[in-house]
């Protein structure tokens, strides 16, 4: 009898510990960003001045330096990343593609450059970096400035503004190692 009563305490712990609900499992890091699109309609007559990367225990993230107060932005996986304006396709390395649209130009009210890379195929060195594959430049297009990001799977991801240093500003693209 007392062989039938432990084997009914095991079971009913067994079926209990079942139907706890997923979300008692944490997620990677404690992230809880998610892959879907994310976005901010603001404009700024700020123009795109830099583009950095840099790597953190448990992502990888992308700056957009912007010579102005805080500006719009509009990030997404993509099939594929387009050049700005003639549309020709933006080679990239990776599983996956987000394609990061900064609301400022990458030039002047008089048509001058303020931000040119060196290699519009690799803005930043991303060897070793734990997601990111490549970022390369898509171009500036009536008022919008686009880069294409080589990540190494859909991984969750997440889009915000910070003000400064000085009177600029900066768009941040985070995106997770792993789900």
């Amino acid at each position: 009898m007392r062989r039938v009563l432990v084997l009914l305490a095991s079971l009913l712990v067994c079926v209990g510990l079942s139907t706890l609900p997923a979300a008692a499992t944490p997620s990677y890091c404690g992230l809880v960003w998610g892959s879907v699109e994310k976005s901010s309609a603001d404009n700024t007559r700020g123009t795109v001045s830099d583009v950095r990367a840099g790597r953190h225990q448990c992502f990888d993230r992308l700056v957009v330096d912007i010579a102005g107060p805080v500006t719009g932005y509009w990030v997404a996986y993509t099939d594929r990343v387009t050049q700005d304006g003639s549309g020709a396709p933006v080679p990239l390395r990776g599983g996956a593609f987000l394609r990061v649209t900064v609301n400022a130009p990458a030039y002047d009210h008089a048509g001058n450059s303020t931000y040119n890379p060196a290699q519009r195929t690799e803005l930043v060195d991303v060897t070793g970096y734990q997601t990111f594959r490549q970022a390369a430049w898509a171009g500036s297009f009536e008022g919008q400035s686009g880069l294409g990001l080589g990540v190494r799977a859909r991984l969750p991801f997440r889009v915000f503004t910070l003000d400064g240093p000085g009177t600029g500003s900066r768009v941040v693209v985070d995106v997770a190692h792993y789900w």
